[in-house]
């Protein structure tokens, strides 16, 4: 800055100089623009500070929502897998099992001269439990009594839906002819019970997602007791 009175000598050459003399007034006027310069750029400085923190939080909550929204995709996308592993894709057997029924008609002997006949609907459930059809082959259900066997219906070959039931209902006709003198019919004769066995095997494939196959196979093992007062069925049990 130049004072009052102040000369300014500038050398072009050693042999040539320029000196430069300057107002009071050119002093003054340059020293109110290098002090509203300086005013300006400080005013102008936290403005941009501003800007610049303002951009900076902008950015860090959109990579929050990026890293958020990838995360939750990420965990959704592995639920998913999971689900489809240990869900859909886990094959099942069949549950191939009897339901309650009712008794048409029941004769029955004397403790003495022991015999019974019977008929009766009897209602086979197929509990496909699979997220994929079950199709079976034809089988044969048999019916004993103290081990002997008293007759069989036969089951054709179909199909049991994913996640459904499929009812089959047979009409059977039952006697004791078949039994040996032997048996204890007598005794149950006298307790007012009879009791039968029902025996099956159901073999078929599992079919998930249209290409993946598996065979499994379904046993039928059930007890069932009949009143002989009451002519209905007392207890059913199936394993």
């Amino acid at each position: 800055m130049f004072q009052e009175g102040e000369t300014s000598v500038v050398k072009i050459s050693p042999d040539l100089q320029i000196r430069f003399e300057r107002t009071p007034a050119e002093i003054a006027q340059n020293t109110t623009f290098r002090l509203e310069t300086e005013k300006r750029s400080a005013m102008s400085k936290p403005d941009h500070e501003s800007l610049s923190y303002a951009d900076e939080e902008a950015k860090r909550k959109k990579r929050m929502k990026w890293t958020i929204g990838i995360t939750a995709f990420v965990i959704f996308q592995v639920v998913q897998a999971l689900f489809f592993i240990l869900v859909i894709m886990k094959f099942k057997s069949p549950k191939f099992r009897v339901g309650e029924f009712s008794i048409q008609t029941l004769n029955v002997g004397t403790q003495a001269a022991p015999s019974f006949d019977m008929s009766f609907i009897f209602p086979i459930r197929i509990k496909n439990t699979n997220w994929g059809p079950f199709k079976y082959d034809a089988t044969v259900v048999n019916f004993t009594y103290g081990g002997v066997h008293l007759g069989q219906v036969m089951i054709p070959k179909s199909k049991t839906n994913l996640k459904s039931t499929k009812n089959i209902d047979v009409s059977m006709n039952l006697s004791s002819a078949a039994l040996p003198s032997s048996s204890n019919l007598g005794s149950e004769l006298s307790s007012g019970v009879i009791t039968l066995n029902s025996q099956g095997e159901l073999k078929g494939k599992v079919t998930i997602m249209f290409m993946l196959k598996k065979t499994k196979t379904s046993q039928m093992n059930c007890t069932m007791a009949i009143d002989t007062t009451t002519k209905a069925l007392q207890w059913l049990s199936c394993k």
